[in-house]
């Protein structure tokens, strides 16, 4: 069995005992040589390297490794080892506190996983968010109801992990009359009330009270449904109990005082409805300072102290830009120390921005609380998303990385009488050109080439083919005029003979709409032959 460690170095010469510097989890093979073979660091269960690739090849004469082990939701260091028998390590044995710093094997871990949602964890004065979190063995955790009074615990306050399970049941939080509408088949709530003085509610459920303290007990119970009764264990005093006399309080609080209480007020004291469903309060009195705070050692933490006896609140604040790393309202408990370590204020830091699309690139990248991360596509891609995000006050980016996407240019149109040369491809990008060409018979008016640009448009508006006649050349002993290259739909045509030649026929050729002439262009003939 292997757990999760820290391994710090720790050389001791005197067993050559050797020490292994990594996180990772400590997994151990056989070994056929002399001694034990050089142990492997696997990291959840793929072994990365060995401890002979850091240190040493030689581990024919190694006893023992030694080294730190990080044990329990805390972080406990602990000294650990593992041993070389018969060519095979053996561990960990890690040393106990508790037990003059011998070895013990480590027995297996507890859990406390899917508690009710009313339950609150304290482990060595501390409060634990449930889910993954495991227990070492001997470890004891406290679990109360979060809102005392309101809430009864059934079951005992305290667990202690033995060897994988837990000593008793998980207890449960059990509602009461003030969330039940003033049944008579729930157990009275029970409220605190504080008019002077101060008083903790500790990890166990427990109810500390600082001596001097005027404390209200109020059992929430309908009147009409009969009187409840407080009963106490202390011995001290009686005290005194009865409806409330306000008049919206007095047919469903009944009350118990206790005025400038004392130690020797310390106990139990339990409302019980007629059907003898009851509900308890645990009164410890006790005067309890704790340290003073002290925010020095922060420029930034700012603290609302109320006192450091027994019950009081510290109430710490960051500045904008920075976030509480830690509990921001302490309160002095019964232990003599406050609920939480005094918090810090860290400045509030984005993640980097990785990015994956090869065409995005950052113009502007600050991590900072209100710094921005502005982005840019390379040449032939527009950003899809917004330009810019800034960081903000929970730590994360005000919107997604924006993507780039290639710009591409709208299919061109075919010229009527005409078509486009194109290589074959189906989308046109930045850069890419197109060619027009038009049918025989007809002329390109307009550029022939056109280029897709960066905005998405062509450099030109498409051409488009007008129909021409061509030049069909001078008769023979004649000219024609006009003399074009080419000619319009409708231009007539008028042939000149030269001296001694005639036109046979009188006719004009003309252009139609199709580039072909309407006739030939007459002969010119001598006079000779007329």
């Amino acid at each position: 069995m292997f757990f999760p460690f820290v391994i710090s170095f720790l050389l001791v010469s005197l067993e050559r005992t050797l020490a292994v510097s990594t996180n990772r989890n400590i997994h151990f093979q056989g070994w056929k040589g002399a001694g034990c073979p050089p142990p492997d660091l696997a990291l959840n269960g793929t072994v990365r390297a060995t401890a002979a690739d850091r240190h040493r090849s030689d581990y024919a004469e190694v006893k023992e490794v030694k080294f730190s082990g990080e044990i329990g939701p805390l972080g406990e260091k602990r000294l650990c080892k593992i041993k070389c028998i018969g060519g095979e390590w053996v561990g960990p044995l890690c040393q106990n506190h508790d037990d003059g710093g011998h070895y013990h094997p480590l027995f297996r871990s507890c859990r406390l996983d899917n508690l009710p949602a009313h339950l609150v964890v304290t482990y060595h004065n501390v409060s634990i968010q449930p889910g993954r979190v495991s227990f070492p063995h001997g470890a004891t955790v406290l679990l109360r109801c979060r809102e005392i009074g309101v809430y009864k615990l059934l079951g005992d306050s305290a667990l202690q992990c033995q060897n994988g399970a837990w000593s008793t049941r998980i207890p449960a939080c059990i509602p009461t009359t003030m969330l039940t509408n003033f049944t008579e088949d729930a157990p009275p709530t029970v409220l605190v009330k504080i008019p002077s003085g101060s008083a903790s509610v500790e990890p166990s459920g427990d109810l500390a009270v600082f001596p001097g303290t005027i404390l209200h007990l109020e059992c929430l119970f309908s009147r009409r449904l009969g009187n409840p009764e407080w009963t106490w264990t202390s011995t001290f005093r009686q005290y005194l109990t009865g409806w409330a006399i306000a008049t919206e309080e007095r047919e469903w609080k009944y009350r118990l005082s206790i005025y400038y209480s004392k130690p020797q007020d310390s106990g139990v004291y339990t409302c019980a409805t007629p059907r003898g469903l009851t509900n308890s309060i645990t009164v410890n009195v006790e005067a309890v300072h704790c340290e003073p705070i002290d925010v020095n050692s922060d420029p930034y933490l700012t603290a609302r102290v109320e006192g450091s006896r027994l019950g009081h609140v510290a109430i710490f604040q960051c500045p904008i830009g920075f976030k509480l790393n830690g509990t921001s309202n302490l309160t002095c408990q019964a232990s003599g120390l406050w609920s939480s370590p005094i918090p810090q204020c860290l400045p509030i830091i984005c993640p980097s921005l990785e990015l994956d699309d090869p065409h995005l690139s950052l113009v502007e990248h600050n991590t900072s609380y209100g710094g921005r991360a502005v982005f840019r596509c390379s040449w032939g891609y527009k950003l899809t998303g917004q330009p810019g995000i800034e960081c903000e006050v929970d730590g994360q980016w005000s919107g997604p990385v924006p993507t780039c996407q290639a710009v591409q240019c709208p299919p061109p149109m075919s010229p009527l009488n005409g078509r486009l040369v194109e290589d074959g491809t189906r989308y046109h990008k930045v850069g890419s050109a197109v060619q027009f060409a038009c049918n025989e018979r007809h002329q390109l008016v307009g550029e022939n080439t056109v280029v897709c640009t960066e905005s998405g448009q062509w450099s030109h508006p498409p051409p488009f083919c007008k129909a021409r006649c061509p030049y069909p050349g001078d008769p023979a002993h004649g000219r024609i005029a006009p003399v074009k290259f080419s000619y319009e739909p409708g231009d007539h045509l008028k042939v000149t003979c030269s001296a001694g030649y005639v036109v046979r026929l009188e006719a004009r050729p003309q252009c139609r709409g199709d580039g072909t002439w309407s006739e030939e262009v007459p002969e010119c003939r001598s006079y000779q032959d007329v």
